[in-house]
C-alpha cells in the first residue's frame, strides 16, 4: 500500500528516490501497510509540491499555455459531473428505472422498455470525449467536441440528438451546484479554451496518461452503482469536499512555486460559478446565501494571487 503514496511524485523524482522512501517508511512503521494519517498527508503535500515545481521548471511551454490547458480539462469535468450517472448506466446498458435523472424527456436508453424507447445518446458522452482529447493533448479533437456541446444546449428545448436536458426539480444551490447543458458559459469558454489550445501548436501541450481517467471511472462507478445523482445533498457534499481539495493543491503548487499557472484554471471556474449564480434558476433552493458563495468562489484569487507573489519575492531575496 505505501506505493500508493509514491503515485503523488513525479516519475523522475520516484525512479530516483522511490525505493529509498518505501524503505525509510517499512523502517519507521514495522508491520504496517500504510503509514499514520499525518504521515500520509505530508507525503503527499510533499508530493504535490515536486510535481508543482517540475512542472514550474519545465520550459518546452509557457506558463499561460499550460494554464489554459488546465483550465480546459477543469471546465470539461465540471460538465461532465452532473452526467457521470448517465454516461455509466448508458456504457453498460442498465435500464435506471425510477433513479434516472430529472430529465424532462429521458427516454433516451436504447434498450428501455415502454413507450419512451427512443435511440438518443447522453449528453455526458459529449465532455467525456472532450476531457479524454485534452488528457492526451489534442484540443482539435476537443474542439468540434465542446461546439457540439453549445449546440446541445441551445437546443435543448426541442428534440435533438441528445434529448431535452434541462433539469426539473430541486437542487440545492451552492458550490457544488451541477451546471445543467443549458449553461452555455460554460460550454462556451469551453470552446473558447480549446480553440486558444489548437491555434497555440498542440504538439507543444502536454499529453497526460490515460490513468488519469480513473477518476473519472471511479466516480461514475459510484454515482451509477450508488444512484446518486447530482442534484442529490450527497453528491452536492462530496462536490464540494472535491473542489475544496483542488483548492488547497492549487494554493500549495502556487506557494510552492510562485508560478501563476494555476491561478487560470481557478479563475474559469470562479467566473463560470459567479454567472451561475447571477443567473439563478428559480426552480433551485438554495443551500448557502449567494453572497457567502460569491465570497468563497472568489476569495481564492487573491489568495493564490498573493501566494506567488511572495514567493517570488523569497526567490528574489538575497
Amino acid at each position: 500500500m505505501n506505493r500508493l503514496l509514491l503515485a503523488a511524485y513525479p516519475k523522475p523524482y520516484r525512479s530516483r528516490h522511490g525505493e529509498e522512501l518505501l524503505t525509510c517508511l517499512a523502517e519507521a512503521y514495522p508491520g504496517r501497510s500504510w503509514p499514520p494519517p499525518r504521515e500520509v498527508a505530508a507525503l503527499v503535500r510533499a508530493g504535490v509540491q515536486a510535481r508543482a515545481r517540475a512542472t514550474a521548471h519545465d520550459t518546452t511551454r509557457p506558463w499561460w499555455l499550460d494554464g489554459i490547458h488546465l483550465a480546459a480539462l477543469a471546465l470539461a469535468a465540471l460538465a461532465l459531473i452532473p452526467y457521470l450517472q448517465d454516461v455509466w448506466h448508458w456504457a453498460l446498458r442498465i435500464d435506471p428505472g425510477q433513479h434516472a435523472m430529472a430529465f424532462h424527456f429521458s427516454g433516451w436508453y436504447p434498450w428501455a422498455e415502454g413507450p419512451t424507447r427512443i435511440r438518443l445518446l447522453p449528453y455526458g458522452l459529449l465532455p467525456l470525449v472532450c476531457l479524454i482529447a485534452l488528457l492526451r493533448g489534442r484540443p482539435w479533437i476537443a474542439l468540434p467536441v465542446a461546439a457540439a456541446m453549445i449546440w446541445a444546449g441551445a437546443t435543448s428545448h426541442g428534440r435533438t440528438l441528445f434529448g431535452d436536458e434541462g433539469k426539473a426539480g430541486l437542487g440545492y444551490y451552492g458550490l457544488g451546484t451541477p451546471i445543467t447543458a443549458r449553461d452555455l458559459v460554460l460550454s462556451g469558454t469551453l470552446c473558447a479554451a480549446c480553440a486558444v489550445l489548437t491555434a497555440c501548436r498542440p504538439s507543444r501541450l502536454r499529453r497526460r496518461s490515460y490513468r488519469w481517467l480513473a477518476p473519472v471511472v471511479l466516480a461514475m462507478y459510484m454515482a451509477g452503482g450508488l444512484h446518486i445523482i447530482s442534484v442529490s445533498p450527497t453528491f452536492q457534499r462530496g462536490l464540494f469536499a472535491l473542489e475544496v481539495t483542488a483548492l488547497i493543491a492549487a494554493w500549495a503548487a502556487t506557494a510552492s512555486t510562485g508560478d501563476y499557472r494555476w491561478l487560470i484554471p481557478v479563475a474559469a471556474v470562479a467566473f463560470i460559478r459567479t454567472q451561475a449564480i447571477v443567473i439563478q434558476p428559480q426552480e433551485f433552493m438554495q443551500s448557502l446565501p449567494d453572497l457567502v458563495v460569491l465570497v468563497l468562489l472568489i476569495a481564492p484569487l487573491p489568495v493564490l494571487a498573493i501566494a506567488a507573489q511572495r514567493r517570488q519575492g523569497q526567490a528574489l531575496a538575497p
